[in-house]
């Protein structure tokens, strides 16, 4: 029996000391925390590989805009390469200088139409100072579509087309003349941007 005692007693402490341990490793101190994740630096993302048998398709590229790069400075030029048509005094009628000046610009309208084809233009009427400001901007509107109706005529297209009256708003020549008064008598064509 006291072989019996013995031996629970060495099992007792035995336990007692497993328990002792158990504790004292339980106090150890604590691993040290992750370090602080910045916010302005995301974590790399995953790389996952795709598989051989899909093909990545690149992203399209706008279409450059070749027509725009080029309307503003090349269809001034065009413009301004063309001649106005102008008018005698009070009337609206083109006269025979007119219509070949207009003829004349046949070619560069054509070039210019075909180059541009999204451009729409529009057709200027203009008077001198002489008369009220709504008599000027009535025969302004005739001498316009005075010229939009022989352009028409000579192939461009009516679509492309617009008319308005300035009168006597805005003048080429500010002279009190004949002379300066004959430049100011005009129809002008212009782009609509």
């Amino acid at each position: 029996m006291k072989r019996k005692i013995l031996t629970l007693t060495l099992g007792i402490s035995a336990v007692a000391m497993l328990s002792g341990c158990h504790k004292k490793a339980a106090m150890a101190t604590p691993p040290a925390p992750p370090p602080p994740v910045r916010e302005s630096a995301p974590p790399p993302p995953e790389r996952t590989e795709r598989p051989a048998a899909v093909a990545q398709r690149p992203a399209p590229e706008p279409p450059a805009p070749v027509a725009q790069v080029r309307t503003s400075k090349a269809l001034e030029d065009y413009l301004n390469r063309l001649l106005d048509a102008y008018f005698d005094y009070n009337k609206a009628e083109l006269r025979t200088d007119a219509r070949t000046a207009l003829n004349n610009d046949s070619s560069e309208l054509r070039t210019l139409l075909k180059e541009f084809p999204n451009a729409k233009f529009v057709v200027e009427g203009n008077c001198d100072e002489r008369g009220s400001p709504e008599y000027n901007l009535a025969l302004g509107d005739r001498r316009a579509k005075a010229a939009y109706e022989f352009l028409t005529q000579i192939g461009v297209p009516a679509e492309r087309m617009s008319t308005v009256s300035y009168g006597q708003e805005r003048p080429v020549c500010t002279e009190h003349n004949e002379n300066c008064w004959q430049k100011n008598r005009r129809a002008h064509l212009s782009a609509i941007n």
